[in-house]
């Protein structure tokens, strides 16, 4: 049986337009129980410069020529019953580039920015299992916002491509499936849609995962895909400089693994590639973590 031994892997985090894909999906088809939960902090980094623009991918990223992001990211999840859970995720985000002396100067750019992203709070909803001997089906729903926590900047023009994230505040539903079987083997699949303000274009993201859930060991591979739903191509038709109003379309796979070390505490690593995308770095990234569960 999958018990409370089993954790919710935190990847990346969000971290803007041109700069990286979304990360996973704070939603997981395992809920805590009345009661239970974790905290997790975990350290991330990734790094791109090639960028995938229309109507192909450029190496090269404009005036920074390559960007790299790391941060540090709490995430905590508690059972308030058997069928709901509540999730929030917090980083603190820091954006490099690495444009020379000469271009800062001439732009007024800086290469780095830096600060407490967006705090994203979500209410996951159980209300449906089906059972089927050595199997079962788990239904959920998530409702969830994500809005800005410091005064980050979000300038016009060049800047905003090292910006730590877009001030949106989205609004976010969810609706997964977890097919699961008792030998720890399960797959999952959700779709959720994005509904940003600040001009940013809503969006609809999906993932599927598939992975081995255990007392003594969690492994998952993921793929995960956004899609836009407005907004325009960076140096396209209609672009006039503000990053944050851009399509962002991505392709992202990825692992995630987890293992117990000692008592409540455990480790979490993975990895996460862009495979495809539009408007997007073509980014690699790995993170590290350390869990407690309660």
């Amino acid at each position: 049986m999958i018990k409370k031994h089993l954790l919710l892997i935190l990847a990346v985090t969000t971290f803007g337009y041109v700069n990286t894909a979304h990360s996973q999906s704070p939603i997981s088809g395992f809920m805590q129980g009345k009661g239970k939960g974790n905290v997790s902090v975990s350290f991330s980094s990734e790094k791109y410069d090639d960028v995938y623009f229309i109507p192909e991918k450029v190496e090269g990223v404009p005036v920074f020529n390559k960007t790299t992001i790391s941060s540090t990211s709490i995430y905590a999840t508690y059972g308030i019953s058997d069928q709901v859970d509540v999730v929030m995720v917090l980083p603190y985000v820091t954006a490099k580039g690495h444009a020379t002396d000469a271009v800062l100067t001439n732009l007024g750019l800086e290469n780095k920015r830096q600060g407490f992203q967006d705090v994203s709070v979500f209410v996951k909803y159980n209300p449906f299992n089906f059972d089927f001997g050595s199997s079962s089906l788990r239904l959920i729903g998530a409702v969830g916002v994500k809005t800005p926590l410091s005064n980050y900047k979000v300038e016009e023009g060049f800047q905003s491509i090292i910006a730590i994230g877009n001030r949106s505040t989205t609004v976010s539903t969810t609706g997964m499936a977890m097919f699961k079987m008792n030998s720890g083997i399960f797959a999952s699949g959700q779709v959720a849609g994005n509904y940003a303000s600040n001009n940013v274009p809503n969006s609809v993201t999906t993932e599927l995962k598939v992975g081995y859930a255990a007392k003594s060991f969690y492994g998952d591979v993921f793929v995960a895909n956004q899609k836009s739903t407005g907004g325009v191509d960076i140096f396209g038709q209609g672009f006039k400089g503000i990053f944050p109003t851009t399509k962002v379309n991505y392709t992202k796979i990825g692992v995630d693994l987890y293992a117990p070390v000692y008592k409540d505490w455990g480790v979490s690593a993975g990895a996460s590639t862009v495979v495809a995308g539009r408007n997007i770095g073509q980014a690699t990234g790995f993170y590290g973590g350390l869990v407690y569960k309660f």
